[in-house]
């Protein structure tokens, strides 16, 4: 173990692992920090975010085709209300 740590070339792979796990780490950090911020498709075009009725659509779809189980489809649903709940407010709707 003492040989390999005083290679040059096993210092030189160690520490640029060190920097990609850094560099990952930091960006996985800065996607959390940001979620406000645009995420791209492959044209590189901005995306529009769904609403919550939207997502709320295609995850009752994943439901339906068996791709969430009913515990997940439920937490999922719990957490979309209030937004969905926010959406309708703010369009003028009760629900």
């Amino acid at each position: 173990m003492a040989e390999l740590l005083n290679d040059h070339f096993a210092q030189l792979v160690i520490w640029l692992a060190i920097l990609a796990i850094l560099a990952a780490a930091a960006g996985y950090v800065l996607a959390r920090v940001r979620p406000g911020a645009r995420r791209h498709g492959p044209t590189g075009a901005a995306q529009q975010e769904l609403t919550a009725s939207e997502l709320m659509s295609k995850f009752r779809e994943m439901h339906s085709r068996g791709g969430l189980s009913d515990a997940e489809f439920r937490t999922i649903k719990a957490k979309l209300a209030a937004q969905l709940q926010q959406e309708l407010k703010d369009n003028g709707e009760t629900g």
